[in-house]
């Protein structure tokens, strides 16, 4: 375990070398580790533990075939490692529980059964055991409960790992039955390709996920983007320079800056005059945002979100909805604008040039 200093609070983390992958194949050699949905998370995770060596299955709807034959696709063979849900769940020791947060729900009662004495119920969000009253979703006592949640998407975690970096994960214990519950949670998380691990539990988990995807991460920045977009047009400036003005420079420059050194870094790394424009307006900024973040996070942790979360995504026609919200975004100015900007870029230039080469 290191000790590491977080901007002058010191928390304790674990890494790749106080717990190496070789310990982390000791701990799991004789686990079969079942990987339940093979739609965001799981095949990332299920992909890097398979080729690191562990022993994993996949569960998954057979009637969904898009996902059952994206497995298929990935190298799972039906029968031998690939299976339907129930099945994966008998033969698996650690249960990997990635599908949706609703299909939880709705699939609890038809996974509960196998989870026997000994074994272990994964999950990569603290959603459904935080929120149990309304998931009913109440494991066992004679198995272990734990987590490992990567901080990004199912694409980030795999291509991550493919690329050598790994991706951090937070990880948390719920329930130890065994007594090897956190060498468990150590061994898996350093499995999926955590490129280091911090604790947390699955109250903290979920509240920082929930804020944060409704905010920074996902909410907020369509949110903010769309507001700077619409007053940019109002005030006479084209679809092109708005954008790129609002999203582009944003994307491709100075986020990765910031990515690679931190805000100061990037403001450091910028003109006097945006440096002089960004430290003035940061603070009316946050002034003007921090009552939302405290509705949203108040909104979050009285279970309001997740009611609204299970109620829209367990509805018979919620991806028909969920697509016309989805198709309302796409087909805005904006993102259309969006479009058109990509295509400009020069690697996709490129790309158009060898094609018509080709032909």
């Amino acid at each position: 375990m290191a000790k590491m200093n977080f901007g002058g609070v010191r928390e304790t983390v674990v890494t790749r070398a106080e717990f190496p992958l070789a310990k982390a194949r000791k701990v799991l050699k004789d686990e079969v580790v079942a990987v339940l949905g093979y739609g965001v998370q799981g095949p990332a995770q299920a992909l890097n533990m398979r080729d690191n060596g562990i022993n994993v299955i996949i569960g998954q709807k057979k009637s969904d075939k898009f996902y059952w034959n994206k497995a298929i696709k990935d190298g799972w063979k039906p029968g031998k490692n690939l299976f339907d849900l129930e099945e994966a769940a008998s033969r698996g020791t650690i249960i990997q529980y990635l599908v949706s947060d609703a299909a939880q729900m709705l699939l609890w009662p038809v996974i509960k059964p196998h989870l026997t004495k000994g074994k272990a119920l994964y999950f990569s969000h603290g959603f459904s055991i935080v929120y149990r009253k309304q998931t009913k979703v109440t494991p066992p006592k004679g198995i272990d409960v734990i987590m490992v949640a990567p901080k990004g998407s199912g694409t980030s975690v795999r291509r991550n790992f493919l690329d050598g970096s790994g991706i951090n994960s937070s990880f948390a214990v719920f329930q130890d039955a065994t007594g090897r519950a956190r060498a468990r949670t150590l061994a898996l998380g350093i499995a999926v390709g955590s490129g280091f691990l911090f604790p947390t539990t699955f109250a903290h988990e979920v509240y920082s996920d929930l804020t944060g995807e409704r905010g920074v991460l996902m909410g907020c920045l369509a949110g903010v983007m769309d507001a700077q977009y619409s007053e940019l047009r109002r005030r006479g400036h084209s679809p092109s320079e708005a954008f790129n003005e609002t999203v582009e420079e944003l994307t491709q420059s100075l986020i990765r800056l910031v990515g690679e050194n931190g805000m100061d870094w990037m403001f450091a790394n910028c003109s006097a005059t945006a440096q002089r424009g960004a430290l003035d307006w940061a603070p009316k900024f946050k002034r003007a945002v921090e009552p939302v973040f405290k509705r949203l996070y108040d909104s979050v942790k009285s279970g309001k979100e997740t009611a609204r979360v299970l109620k829209c995504n367990s509805a018979p026609d919620y991806r028909e909805k969920l697509g016309k919200e989805l198709k309302v975004l796409h087909d805005s100015e904006m993102w259309k604008a969006g479009e058109t900007v990509r295509s400009l870029r020069p690697e996709n230039w490129k790309k158009k040039t060898v094609k018509a080469k080709k032909k």
